[in-house]
């Protein structure tokens, strides 16, 4: 029922009746109308209560039975969202994870080498096997675009290979030593560096050449992102500022002036001496009226598919190979350390269960239980939160931010070289009373991560499509100490929805990712608008 001091206020603003409101709220899931004065939310009822509320100046909007969601809050992506300007390829019709044979890669850049202007980078997406392939390297690279930097990447993020004009421009040089929590791949007998740049070694020097690029480039693309984001409904990013160096970002932020609610949260690069904690010392952390600077984030493992993600027993077909971490044991306790002592939320990429497994020791080592809940330490991914290590994350406050689109890959089994336990912990979580958010990191349409996440390869684990909104909604906003502010559609949360241009909730699974919204609105003012579907009067 409304509220009744609703009704003796000032009118609302905006009335939306007649529809199917999923709340993401357990007290009331489901309503059929609520009410918008300024920038909250203050009734949500029947369409009957709801319309008495309206008065000469409220703007009516009949959603004719369209479904509405509060907005989607994506816990966890990377901006802005583009790579380094050049000649981009990939091969569209090899598998994703195996990827394309390193014979077709050389033939592909040898051909791009001899039609594209010279001193043009050449960027190109790989997959594990040319990853690991030690005859696809620096050298290999040279002796078909010798004038051409070229860099090959994984998508997942984690490796990359570069030829000699790509190691210059980055500012790499033979004897560089490889940053903290980072390895540049090297010839066993002479030790020039071959190429193959791994975890800080890849991302720091990639950072620093795309901050000699040009902001208005970035901003560019972080508005193009923005305007995307409002169409699918998503009103809330919590980006893990890894693209650009903080001065810069800062920049692109204030200048792309997004509508939506941005969390950057600092990704601090390393070098050979350690973490440059202190390089987003200073800088505003209100750069824009919904921006704000918030949190750090580290990486601690890589992932199953090259095998870098830390595992308590051994990779298939690769015996005695664990994984390993990015940090040695000393350093990671010193990030624990100076999570537990101040105030900013601590986020770490963990991957396999070892790294989860020594995380929650060292956690219990250096503090109770009930300060650690306080601190919501995030595990990024999570994919090792075994079964027998979740108790212990619950107790401490460990909150997981999972990422569907990771797990269709047909790389997640022993045939393929990964761990069959990394199969995705998604509705286990849940049950174990582990608080739990969606983040795409990945394809940002909200709709086909809630189709990956209720079709995972375990039916044990997939999600029903209430509990993969409630993630990407109310769980997210958990995950950033925002729980009172928004996620749900309550009296006295902000105004922050979109109303569906189909029923996400009913609708054959397959269709999901065609959905958009049809209308977004942040903070009771409506920033997107695909048709006047509202009548005002």
């Amino acid at each position: 029922m409304a509220s009744a001091a609703a009704a003796q206020q000032a009118a609302p603003d905006y009335v939306l009746t007649g529809g199917k409101i999923f709340t993401a709220d357990p007290a009331r899931p489901y309503a059929q109308a609520l009410a918008v004065r300024g920038e909250r939310i203050v009734a949500v009822g029947s369409t009957a209560e709801i319309a008495r509320l309206a008065g000469p100046r409220t703007r009516r909007v009949d959603l004719r039975g369209r479904t509405v969601v509060p907005g989607f809050n994506d816990a966890h992506t990377h901006l802005p969202p583009g790579h380094l300007p050049g000649h981009f390829f990939d091969f569209p019709k090899a598998d994703m994870i195996p990827g394309p044979r390193s014979a077709q890669v050389l033939d592909t850049v040898a051909a791009l080498a001899g039609r594209e202007p010279e001193g043009r980078w050449l960027i190109g997406e790989i997959g594990r096997d040319a990853l690991m392939d030690p005859q696809l390297r620096r050298a290999d690279l040279d002796l078909v675009a010798p004038r051409h930097p070229v860099l090959l990447r994984t998508p997942w993020g984690h490796g990359s290979i570069v030829n000699t004009a790509a190691l210059r421009l980055l500012g790499v040089e033979d004897s560089d030593v490889a940053p903290l929590g980072g390895a540049y791949g090297r010839l066993p007998d002479v030790g020039q560096l071959n190429g193959l740049l791994s975890e800080y070694g890849d991302w720091a020097p990639r950072r620093t050449f795309s901050g000699k690029i040009a902001d208005s480039t970035w901003v560019h693309s972080l508005k193009a992102y923005g305007a995307e984001a409002l169409r699918f409904g998503i009103t809330s990013v919590q980006d893990m500022a890894d693209g650009l160096p903080p001065d810069q970002t800062i920049r692109v932020v204030k200048a792309a002036g997004l509508p939506l609610r941005l969390r950057v949260i600092p990704f601090p690069m390393t070098s050979k001496r350690g973490i440059n904690r202190r390089e987003w010392t200073g800088v505003e952390r209100h750069p824009a009226p919904r921006a704000r600077v918030d949190g750090v984030k580290y990486i601690l493992d890589a992932t199953p598919l090259e095998g870098g993600a830390l595992m308590r027993r051994p990779y298939p077909g690769r015996p005695g190979w664990y994984g390993q971490l990015n940090f040695p044991v000393d350093t990671v306790r010193q990030l624990l350390r100076t999570a537990l002592a101040g105030s900013e939320p601590l986020m770490l990429h963990i991957s396999g269960d070892s790294t989860a497994s020594l995380v929650l020791r060292l956690m219990s080592q250096l503090g109770d239980a009930a300060t650690w809940r306080q601190k919501r330490v995030r595990f990024e991914h999570g994919d090792g939160l075994a079964a027998d290590l979740q108790p212990r994350a619950r107790a401490l406050g460990i909150v997981v931010v999972q990422n569907p689109s990771h797990f269709i890959n047909a790389a997640l089994d022993p045939q393929h070289g990964a761990p069959a336990t990394l199969r995705g912990s998604f509705r286990s979580l849940l049950e174990s009373g582990i608080p739990f958010a969606l983040g795409s990191d990945g394809p940002s349409n909200p709709y086909l991560n809630i189709l990956f996440a209720c079709t995972l390869a375990d039916p044990k684990e997939t999600l029903t499509r209430e509990q993969a909104v409630r993630a990407y909604t109310a769980g997210a906003a958990y995950a950033e100490f925002q729980e009172q502010q928004k996620g749900t559609l309550a009296p006295g949360k902000l105004a922050d929805l979109a109303v569906l241009s189909q029923d996400i909730f009913t609708v054959p699974l397959p269709a999901l990712p065609g959905t958009v919204s049809e209308l977004t609105m942040v903070g009771g003012r409506v920033v997107y608008e695909a048709a006047p579907v509202a009548k005002s009067r």
